[in-house]
């Protein structure tokens, strides 16, 4: 049994879902998203939830059963509240810089990074070493601040590179003399 997949996901007030035929929409003060529905799992949606439950006893359909739920879950909080992300950039002449729909990032290369922000996010960068992600889809989000941290990720050593706010990066010691 899922513990997570058991409980249902609260629909709040202003936000609307609907179930038509393989998809699941939901429309909120935020935006519209929408999630194809899985064969192997049930829903359904009544008195302000929906519910969650496998469509048979297979192994596959108990697998399905928690993740489907917390995807329904994630629906209803970004078109609520959004999800953002938060990368801290550490390193000598290293920094960001929000241009319209381009991020610049100056990362010691010989050359500046330019990436595109992908429709939907909105990114903005308060200082020059912070980059803040935000959006209504939680894999769009987590997907493009995993496409910025790649380009230079944290080292061990001087503890250089893009991270996460609250990510502990583990350190090394350097060469003994």
């Amino acid at each position: 049994m899922s513990r997570i997949g058991k409980r249902s996901v609260a629909i709040p007030s202003g936000v609307t879902a609907n179930i038509e035929g393989k998809t699941l929409s939901v429309k909120g003060p935020k935006g519209t998203l929408t999630m194809g529905l899985s064969d192997l799992i049930e829903y359904k949606l009544e008195d302000g939830e929906i519910s969650v439950k496998p469509a048979n006893e297979t192994r596959a359909a108990r697998n399905h059963w928690g993740m489907q739920r917390t995807m329904v879950s994630n629906l209803v909080e970004g078109v609520t509240e959004g999800f953002t992300k938060v990368l801290e950039i550490n390193g000598v002449g290293y920094r960001a810089q929000a241009q319209g729909k381009k991020l610049k990032l100056q990362l010691g290369y010989s050359h500046d990074v330019d990436l595109d922000v992908p429709e939907g996010l909105e990114v903005k960068t308060p200082d020059q070493t912070t980059v803040e992600i935000s959006g209504i889809d939680k894999q769009a989000v987590g997907q493009f601040a995993a496409n910025v941290r790649k380009w230079r990720k944290p080292e061990p050593y001087k503890g250089k590179g893009i991270k996460y706010r609250g990510e502990y990066i583990f350190r090394k010691e350097g060469k003994k003399k």
